[in-house]
């Protein structure tokens, strides 16, 4: 009944369209997306067929003896359109599991993409993990604005505001990732985290070009230079600033609460929440106090979503009870 086969560039509209068409998915599970960076990962995304029909696709990289749901990407999942069933999605992550044993991999990592994302209810593979006895190896904390019960930003955020009118702070949808990159966000990353962005600014600026609809540069200037910005990624249901960083002056100016106030509202139609960056570390057995009092005077709140690792060779004692 169900068929599982590797990912090859033959079969890229028949992944796009599925993409495109998911309960669970984003514009990051895209093959132009997703194979900007291919000479940094071995690609090993799975494809699902039931009856010869595509049920569900799988975004993912092998590193020795284990896949991951993709490393490349904030996030994966076992990705089903609206008519996917319970018992249906059960048997056919058996069978993943199963072709992966069958390939020499051990284990299977699986980051699964958070629940705000979906068009619809989708922890079918949630229950799956539970029952197979995968490990949970880390949970992130997420907070999130609920843009139907939206809390107003604190005192201290709106004096930042303020702050930042009497200083002539203007924001601006300009697209210029150049100057965000070269000029703030570079040199904050190097000073602070001796680190530099996941994306290079050609790559960034390579994906901007491929999905315009969905990734937008904001940028906050005084007297016509930048000191701070943000590279937003937009979904269908879900704000999500991916890189935000301001110059040394930001307290003094109330530059990054200017811009969140602005990206909050600048971009909500027709979506439900603003997601923020995460706030936990070392595997979520830590939290950012600051980052996470930052956040919630922002209106923000938790949300966890987790990391799995499971042994392929669970396939042999999975099973579908029922009463």
């Amino acid at each position: 009944m169900f068929q599982v086969c590797k990912y090859t560039n033959s079969k890229k509209a028949d992944w796009d369209n599925f993409i495109a068409t998911a309960k669970n998915a984003t514009f990051l599970f895209q093959r132009e997306f997703m194979d900007y960076h291919n000479d940094r990962f071995e690609d090993f995304s799975l494809m699902v067929y039931k009856d010869e029909k595509l049920y569900a696709v799988f975004p993912a990289n092998k590193n020795g003896k284990n896949v991951y749901s993709h490393q490349g990407l904030t996030y994966g999942s076992f990705v089903l359109q609206d008519s996917a069933k319970l018992k249906s999605t059960f048997i056919a992550f058996k069978e993943l599991l199963k072709f992966l044993f069958e390939e020499g991999i051990k284990k299977l990592d699986i980051r699964i993409i958070p629940t705000f994302y979906n068009s619809l209810p989708s922890d079918e593979l949630e229950y799956v993990l539970y029952k197979a006895g995968a490990s949970l190896v880390k949970r992130d904390v997420i907070l999130l604005i609920d843009y139907q019960n939206k809390l107003r930003f604190q005192k201290n955020r709106r004096e930042g505001i303020n702050k930042a009118k009497r200083k002539n702070l203007t924001i601006k949808v300009d697209g210029d990732y150049e100057v965000f990159w070269n000029k703030i966000l570079i040199p904050n990353l190097k000073e602070k985290h001796n680190s530099s962005p996941v994306h290079s600014l050609d790559e960034i600026k390579l994906l901007a070009a491929r999905f315009p609809n969905h990734i937008k540069q904001v940028n906050v200037y005084q007297d016509d230079k930048i000191v701070a910005g943000t590279t937003v990624f937009l979904t269908k249901k879900v704000v999500h600033p991916q890189y935000v960083s301001a110059n040394i002056n930001k307290n003094e100016l109330g530059s990054l609460d200017v811009l969140y106030n602005f990206i909050i509202d600048h971009f909500i139609a027709g979506r439900n929440y603003f997601s923020f960056n995460t706030s936990s570390e070392e595997n979520g057995k830590l939290l950012n106090e600051g980052l996470l009092f930052w956040k919630e005077s922002c209106g923000a709140r938790p949300h966890v979503f987790n990391n799995y690792e499971i042994n392929t060779d669970t396939y042999k004692t999975l099973e579908f009870e029922t009463t």
